[in-house]
Formats: C-alpha cells, sequence, structure tokens
C-alpha cells in the first residue's frame, strides 16, 4: 500500500491528505468540527471529474496532534490550508468545505482572496461571520418532518438537547434528522462519527479570539470568485432561508436548495449532489 501523502504545515505539524479520483484538484475541508476526512468518502461521486484533496485536520486521521494544541483553534488553520496549496503548487485553489469546515473556508478566504477561485460551501455554519442558528430555529426546521414516530421522537429528543440535555442517547434518537432518509448509508455515517472525531480539537475550534465577524465580513467583499453555497431542504443548521445570507456576503455568491437532503446532501442523492457542485466548479453557475 502507499503511504498516505502528507506535507508539513507551518509550526511543523505533519498533515496528512487522501486522493480521490482524476482531474483538476479540488481542496476539500470535513466538517465536525474536527473530523477526519474519511467521512466524505467520494462526495457522492465527484470524484469522477476531479482530484479530490481531503485534507485530515491536524489532530484527525493521519495527522499529527500538533505540540500546541491551542493551535486546534480555527483560525491557527488557515496557515494549514495556505502550506497545502503550497505544497500542491497551486497558484490558485478550488475548495470544498462541508459544516464546521466553512467557517475556515471562509476565513481562508478572507485571509487569501486572491488564491480562491471557487468555493462550494455545503451546508455551511457560519461563526465566522455572526450567523448563528437560534434554538428555536433549529426546531422550527425540525419539526416540518414531524408526523411518524422516528421522526416525532427525534423532535423530542433534539428538544431535550436544545434545552441543555446532553446524552448519548438523546443524541442517538435525534440522529435521523440530519439526513435526508434515515438508511442505511445514513446509519453507518452516524456510528462513525464519533471514532473520527477529536473531540478535544473540536471543543477548541471556536474557542475565544477565533472570529472578527465585522472583519471577516468586509474581507469576503474582495473575494470575486464564484462561490456557491449549497443548502440542504430538510437541514436544521444551517436553514435555506440562512444559506441564502451566507451567500449574500460574497460579491459572486448563490444558493442552492436541494430537495429531501439534510445535512449529509452527498449521502441524500449521490447523483444530484455531484452533478450540481461538478456543473459549479466548471461554470461558476
Amino acid at each position: 500500500m502507499a503511504p498516505m501523502p502528507a506535507f508539513t504545515t507551518y509550526d511543523g505539524t505533519a498533515l496528512a491528505y487522501h486522493l480521490e479520483g482524476e482531474g483538476e484538484p479540488l481542496l476539500c475541508l470535513p466538517g465536525g468540527a474536527m473530523r477526519s476526512s474519511a467521512y466524505l468518502g467520494d462526495l457522492g461521486g465527484l470524484s469522477a471529474g476531479r482530484r479530490l484533496v481531503l485534507l485530515d485536520p491536524r489532530g484527525t486521521g493521519g495527522s499529527a496532534v500538533p505540540a500546541d494544541e491551542s493551535t486546534y483553534r480555527v483560525d491557527h488553520q488557515v496557515a494549514d490550508v495556505e502550506a497545502l496549496r503550497v505544497h500542491l503548487g497551486l497558484e490558485r485553489v478550488d475548495l470544498l468545505a462541508h459544516s464546521a469546515g466553512a467557517n475556515l473556508a471562509m476565513l481562508y478566504a478572507a485571509a487569501h482572496p486572491r488564491r480562491v477561485r471557487r468555493t462550494a460551501l455545503i451546508t455551511p455554519t457560519a461563526r465566522a461571520v455572526d450567523l448563528p442558528v437560534t434554538a428555536e430555529q433549529k426546531l422550527e426546521a425540525c419539526r416540518l418532518r414531524a408526523g411518524t414516530e422516528l421522526y416525532d421522537r427525534a423532535v423530542e429528543a433534539f428538544a431535550q438537547i436544545l434545552a441543555g440535555a446532553d446524552t448519548d442517547e438523546l443524541w442517538d434518537l435525534a440522529a435521523p434528522l440530519f439526513y435526508g432518509d434515515w438508511n442505511e448509508a445514513a446509519r453507518a455515517d452516524y456510528a462513525a462519527g464519533a471514532h473520527q472525531q477529536n473531540a478535544k480539537a473540536a471543543a477548541a475550534f471556536a474557542g475565544p479570539g477565533a472570529f472578527d465577524p465585522p472583519a471577516t465580513r468586509a474581507a469576503l467583499r474582495q473575494v470575486h470568485g464564484e462561490v456557491l453555497v449549497l443548502a440542504g431542504a430538510l437541514d436544521n443548521n444551517p436553514p435555506p432561508a440562512l444559506a441564502g445570507r451566507i451567500a449574500e456576503l460574497f460579491p459572486n455568491g448563490t444558493t442552492d436548495v436541494q430537495p429531501g437532503a439534510a445535512h449529509f446532501p452527498w449521502l441524500d442523492d449521490p447523483a444530484r449532489f455531484a452533478a450540481r457542485v461538478e456543473r459549479f466548479l466548471a461554470t461558476g453557475a
């Protein structure tokens, strides 16, 4: 078996990445926060037309634990993305980021606007630009799925979580809300999640000082590459309306809402997801 490709980032930490497919490189930043890239797979077949460069964030997957664990904070990881760009010898990059990883993508674009060509933000959270989702907004989105025993139970469990209860049992009950269909692929992804995430790193990811939303918003106005914000019609974080507000922060931002999808749209309808993202990467539309 060939060794996993890796590079050394700014502070000497060895970071690993995985390659899937052939074609122009697409740098992929996982969410979690701080989940290894394994769960992204081939992104619903997107690797058929692009060479996916799937980064394992520091302290996850094949990447080393940094000597200074304060560097798990997301703003410190901007330099990791830049080091990967340099390592790959790319003048400009196409980026894809999922969920919490979108905060890193936005911070990277804000810091290096001329290095980004096209960016796909997939069901992004947006603390970096101070667009949070309230507990009531999350529940409002989830209640759209009520009406069966599975989802009624899930909504009840999620309401308890949002009210402050935090147990594995409640998360297990709420899990169907994060997928368009609670099928075998969804159950497998949910079961793998805890093993792919660095909990200590996740706790530090959005720590004090990580974000300066006014400065980031201003900087994103200088990002002239095209940006796609892809939301799931059934997602609660972000709900589709919030995805639209994220897209509006960019001069060339657009929103697409995938029907029947929740937080992992490449699992819910792989063909539709891959075709939509590939069209955006090829044309900017």
